[in-house]
């Protein structure tokens, strides 16, 4: 079988070949390979131990004790990309901890290195030299039938390593594969040992399949094997909860919807998750309103935004993504009705999340709508919004625009504080609105000393005029700014 090798990772191979030793491509880019599909990276197996390998090439890093070496094949310094990661056959111990291995010892055998991989289209190694595949254990055929297999007894390998119970999931979503039934036994059966997972290891799984093309496929495959309870069981709370009459699905599936479309738009990471937890908080503060006859959520945005960042402290999420999310769940209420709302509420909102996660947040109320049921298009009620937060966040009109300022009019000109150099700002603001060269420090300054000498009379109308002409072209960036968003 011959495989397209890029010639920097196919010198790696080539290198340990010519030194004596074997040397193959191995796991997931041999899959991505035979699958037609360009790896992201690439690792390889030999019989060389780690201090032959660091011998056979100028640059190499070896920080781990599994005997892997990082052979650099490009000097860009990133790392992910960079490199290619060469790891001696190896037999592993017993897993005590359901995480890693009691100990690895090398060998000479490749067979020994492929009994131990995960599932069978991961257990493929490929020697670019002799353009051999060697499959021990039907992974083409794997890969064909579009199945994840487990390599041998299946309760082995997740007892051997619970996180193979989300990569599972993991790759079922990305690849589009179906599991094996009795790997789906077995992931029901052990899905308990994820509580002996770091939480870091589980929210990196979980953050790919977030990111996937189909997230919400992946929450409810986890809910349906009973992983999600191990990774985010506050999503679970919104199974059978009933909303109000503005909503047709349950506080569980509105969530899910609202994932749905963020995955469609491919929208970020701290999107994705707000839309997933943006009503995280509604089990927890629904209450029946005799009144209303309906059920309320008072304050759910508040609860929400506290549960969100509990959930993604639990999995060691970086302070600054928690943060984001939380303030995305918090303000994700941040509209109701554009008769009322005013401009200086959405400026208070601006302020309230920040100037860069504002854009984000009309994502998640997005997200939002379409989890109610609400048709794909854009309705004017958004544009609105947009229109408005264009308003709020655009630079004003003002002097502060001018390179000049008032204190440095009465330096220069040695007039004494008075209204007279409120009058001269804006004069000078008129002239530059109408010619935007003359925004200079020397111009002003000039222009300054000679508008000193005119009376405050005179000072006054050019004042005022500035002013008007302020307005007009204030007026002037409003309407550019409501015809792009198609609002009045």
């Amino acid at each position: 079988m011959n495989l397209h090798i890029p010639e920097d990772v196919a010198h790696v191979t080539e290198t340990l070949t010519k030194k004596g030793f074997e040397a193959y491509l191995v796991g997931g880019c041999v899959r991505d390979l035979v699958a037609g599909k360009e790896p992201k990276d690439w690792d390889v197996t030999t019989n060389a131990m780690p201090e032959q390998i660091q011998a056979a090439f100028e640059h190499t890093f070896y920080e781990n004790a599994y005997g892997t070496v990082g052979v650099v094949i490009h000097e860009t310094g990133d790392r992910n990309k960079d490199i290619v990661e060469v790891t001696p056959y190896r037999l592993e111990g017993k897993y005590s901890d359901a995480r890693h291995p009691d100990e690895v010892t090398f060998s000479a055998k490749l067979e020994d290195d492929l009994k131990r991989r995960d599932f069978t289209i991961n257990a493929l190694a490929y020697s670019p030299e002799q353009a051999v595949l060697v499959d021990l254990y039907n992974g083409q055929r794997d890969i064909k039938d579009k199945i994840i297999r487990a390599v041998g007894n299946p309760h082995e390998r997740i007892e051997e390593d619970a996180l193979r119970i989300l990569r599972a999931l993991r790759l079922s979503l990305t690849l589009d594969f179906s599991i094996d039934s009795d790997l789906e036994k077995a992931i029901v059966e052990n899905a308990p040992l994820l509580a002996k997972i770091s939480p870091e290891r589980i929210r990196d799984e979980f953050d790919k399949m977030i990111m996937s093309p189909n997230p919400m496929k992946g929450i409810v495959l986890m809910h349906g094997l009973g992983v999600l309870k191990y990774v985010a069981p506050e999503v679970e709370e919104g199974l059978g909860i009933e909303q109000n009459g503005d909503h047709i699905y349950h506080v569980w599936e509105h969530n899910l919807r609202a994932l749905d479309h963020a995955g469609n738009n491919n929208w970020p990471l701290h999107v994705r998750l707000a839309a997933l937890f943006h009503d995280i908080g509604k089990p927890a503060t629904r209450v029946w309103s005799e009144e209303k006859k309906d059920w309320t959520f008072y304050g759910h945005d508040v609860v929400g935004a506290k549960i969100t960042a509990k959930l993604m402290a639990r999995l060691r999420y970086p302070k600054q993504m928690i943060e984001d999310v939380a303030k995305l769940v918090r303000y994700h209420l941040f509209f109701s009705d554009i008769d009322k709302i005013t401009l200086s509420a959405v400026r208070r909102i601006v302020r309230n999340v920040g100037p860069e996660l504002v854009w984000d947040l009309m994502k998640v109320r997005a997200c939002d709508r379409i989890g109610m049921g609400r048709p794909k298009e854009k309705p004017y009620r958004l544009r609105k919004y947009e229109s408005m937060i264009d308003e709020a966040m655009r630079a004003p009109v003002s002097v502060a625009m001018l390179k000049i300022n008032g204190g440095r009019i009465i330096e220069t000109t040695k007039l004494p504080p008075s209204p007279k150099i409120g009058f001269i700002l804006h004069a000078l603001l008129e002239e530059v609105l109408e010619d935007p060269t003359l925004n200079t420090e020397e111009y002003l300054e000039k222009r300054a000393g000679e508008m000193a000498k005119l009376s405050d009379d005179e000072l006054k109308s050019l004042g005022e005029a500035g002013k008007a002409t302020k307005e007009a072209a204030e007026q002037k960036e409003l309407e550019a700014i409501r015809k792009k968003h198609w609002v009045k």
